[in-house]
């Protein structure tokens, strides 16, 4: 009996919302494919033709989704798994590869391709200036997949070294206080004056971006759809008059001390 060809499976990142920060490959790569896995938010961003299917789901079954779109991969389809921001970065490409070491044996005959997005990260920084102008990380203050303990010691390790931190889930109804703990932590180690970006929908109509102190930081700045970037005792702001503030790192170690 002949083996049924596997298709391909594309994971693309569709940017921070705006349809101008959709990558052309990223255009390209959903014009391509014939069926679409993705949370819902997503799919709809999306102006799919007659002949291509969604299948939504829920925004806490990344792995179900995977192996959903796999199945489907593995007997032919062409099929699309879409993310927002990039799919690399706290979203499906790692689902996927996740279930592909999990999964049978031809999951990995699967053609699959990621398609990177412009990240929320990016989009905020770019909005307020170079914060990320120097070394930085990125911290999810979701506790789903990794206690609160694990995340108050990259926290503090981050704060030690000298990090600026992006912060991607940082408040939700089931955890609405952690944010809080994670600013009053990082004032054990940072100065007051260390500059904090709220960042809300950057790049779209509804686009918020707050800048404040650490000492001013709060939870209620924020929702589940911000990303916030917290600067270094390097990172600097120049004020300009009738015009935005700017927030940059400089891209040699001053060594600022906390």
């Amino acid at each position: 009996m002949t083996k049924s060809p596997a298709g391909s499976l594309t994971v693309v990142g569709l940017g921070p919302g705006h349809p101008e920060q959709v990558t052309p490959e990223a255009a390209a790569a959903v014009a391509a494919a014939g069926d679409f896995f993705g949370y819902f938010p997503y799919l709809d961003r999306l102006s799919l033709r007659a002949d291509q299917r969604r299948h939504a789901s829920d925004n806490r079954e990344e792995l179900a989704r995977a192996k959903a779109a796999l199945d489907m991969a593995a007997t032919g389809g062409k099929v699309c798994i879409v993310s927002g921001g990039d799919p690399g970065v706290f979203a499906m490409a790692a689902a996927v590869c996740e279930a592909i070491e999990e999964g049978p044996p031809s999951w990995r005959d699967v053609d699959l391709s990621v398609v990177p997005g412009v990240t929320a990260m990016l989009a905020v920084a770019a909005k307020a200036g170079a914060p990320l102008g120097h070394d930085f990380c990125a911290i999810s203050l979701s506790t789903n997949l990794k206690p609160w303990s694990i995340i108050e010691k990259r926290i503090t390790a981050a704060a030690e070294a000298g990090f600026v931190m992006s912060f991607y889930n940082p408040v939700s109804r089931a955890r609405p206080h952690q944010l809080g703990e994670a600013f009053d932590l990082l004032r054990r180690y940072l100065p007051g004056s260390v500059p904090v970006i709220f960042g809300r929908a950057a790049g779209r109509p509804d686009e918020c971006i707050r800048i404040v102190s650490l000492a001013e930081a709060a939870s209620d700045m924020a929702d589940m759809a911000t990303c916030i970037i917290v600067g270094s005792t390097d990172t600097r702001l120049i004020e300009r008059a009738g015009k935005k503030t700017l927030v940059y790192s400089p891209r040699s170690y001053k060594g600022g001390s906390a």
